[in-house]
């Protein structure tokens, strides 16, 4: 696993220092700060292969440098270090036999996804001048097309793609807990709501003119053919297909290579509520835990992923351990990006983790209702200059706020003097 990382004069601060958890590290903070970056970098130190652009180092500093910490098999700690090269304009990666990581599989915003798997591809660059080994990608590298319809490498198929995946699996399939059709089926109900689960249907042709059957979902108002599927469906149907592909895959070339299977599992996963009502939001951190924990009995996971949600981290309260997680917040203080390692804490529902700490607002209201309060605030303190008369703070406050705001009964003792009765029903928050 990925223990830490040391960069200096790259990315969004002149120096970064983050040591990771050994089951579940969940980055958040404002947009541009670093957290996709800094998930672009750990893949990198992990897979030797950047998912895009590589990072660029910041013009004129003195010390361009990346050091990282990785645990292998044995468990004994190995430290890595790359200085970027100039002349070459390239991160090297540095010589010897690295500690190879378990099978990783990075899931960025855009739908786009890489794997690496140890059984089928290369080490590092190196490994390319060695004559005995036989050519194979450096890892794979998935566009939202290439998920969905395969990808090639070198006129090699690789990856046959969900739909004709899931097809062959489904009609292969002879029952057992580790077909690769059962564990995507598993994937996809731990993945969805327990009351809209999402089910494998018939497959079915779409078209007169085309002779191709493609995967369908048992929908409760129909069947679709997974290709019709909404945005947030299609966003869990490759989460649950890349996971389950990446390791069925693994199983199959370490049986060729004549190997045992690493347990190990690597996943990142940037802005893992993209595209998901608040419904799925509350479920997909633990479910992918979840997810991985059931390919095998000895599976080990650890976990990467940014968020914005309050919902994902209200969801986080029941199962995190401080011993196996930890939370990771990107400020901007002064001019500078920060990135602290929180002390966990329960904050309660969405709406208190919205006035945490960790997001920073002060209400969790619409912008113009936050300024009304905090007028109407100021205004029961006895600061009256400038926030307007009391007619007039009244009537924004009953144009903005519903009828249950817990912000009434404060307003109304304060503004008939203790004694008015509140002309809207009052009621506490849930």
């Amino acid at each position: 696993m990925l223990r830490a990382l040391h960069l200096q004069g790259v990315g969004p601060a002149p120096r970064l220092d983050v040591e990771f958890a050994p089951r579940l590290n969940v980055l958040t903070g404002d947009n541009g700060l670093g957290k996709s970056f800094l998930l672009d970098v750990a893949w990198w130190s992990l897979t030797g292969t950047w998912p895009g652009f590589p990072a660029w180092p910041h013009r004129g500093a003195r010390r361009r440098r990346m050091e990282w910490t990785l645990t292998g098999k044995s468990r004994r700690a190995s430290n890595k270090r790359s200085d970027f090269d100039a002349g070459r304009q390239l991160w090297p990666w540095p010589e010897g036999r690295p500690s190879m990581p378990g099978l990783t599989v990075y899931a960025r915003v855009d739908g786009s996804f890489s794997v690496w798997d140890p059984a089928r591809n290369y080490w590092h660059k190196t490994s390319r001048a060695d004559p005995d080994v036989p050519r194979r990608p450096d890892a794979f590298h998935f566009s939202p097309q290439d998920l969905w319809e395969g990808l090639k490498y070198e006129g090699k198929t690789v990856c046959n793609g969900l739909v004709r995946d899931w097809l062959t699996w489904q009609l292969q399939d002879d029952g057992s807990a580790h077909s690769p059709f059962q564990m995507l089926k598993r994937a996809l109900e731990q993945l969805s709501p327990r009351d809209e689960p999402i089910r494998p249907g018939r497959p079915m042709r779409l078209a007169v003119e085309d002779v191709q059957n493609y995967p369908t979902l048992d929908m409760p108002y129909g069947t679709i053919p997974v290709v019709h599927a909404s945005a947030g469906m299609r966003r869990i149907l490759g989460l649950a297909y890349l996971v389950v592909w990446a390791w069925h895959e693994h199983l199959q070339a370490s049986e060729f290579l004549g190997q045992a299977p690493d347990p190990r599992f690597i996943l990142l996963v940037d802005e893992v509520e993209t595209h998901l009502h608040p419904l799925w939001q509350r479920r997909i951190v633990g479910s992918l835990i979840q997810v991985i924990d059931g390919l095998a009995p000895e599976t080990s996971v650890q976990t990467f992923l940014t968020t914005h949600s309050p919902l994902v981290l209200a969801s986080l309260e029941p199962f995190f351990d401080d011993e196996q997680d930890a939370l990771f917040l990107f400020q901007l203080e002064k001019g500078q990006v920060h990135l602290r390692h929180l002390p966990w804490a329960k904050q309660g529902d969405a709406n208190d983790w919205l006035t945490s700490p960790v997001m920073g607002l002060a209400q969790a209201r619409a912008l113009e209702a936050e300024r009304a309060v905090e007028a109407a605030e100021a205004y029961m303190r006895g600061e009256r200059e400038g926030v307007g008369t009391l007619k007039e703070l009244d009537a924004e406050l009953r144009r903005l706020l519903p009828e249950q705001d817990p912000f009434w009964p404060r307003w109304v003792v304060a503004r008939d003097g203790g004694g008015g009765r509140a002309p809207v029903r009052s009621r506490k928050r849930a």
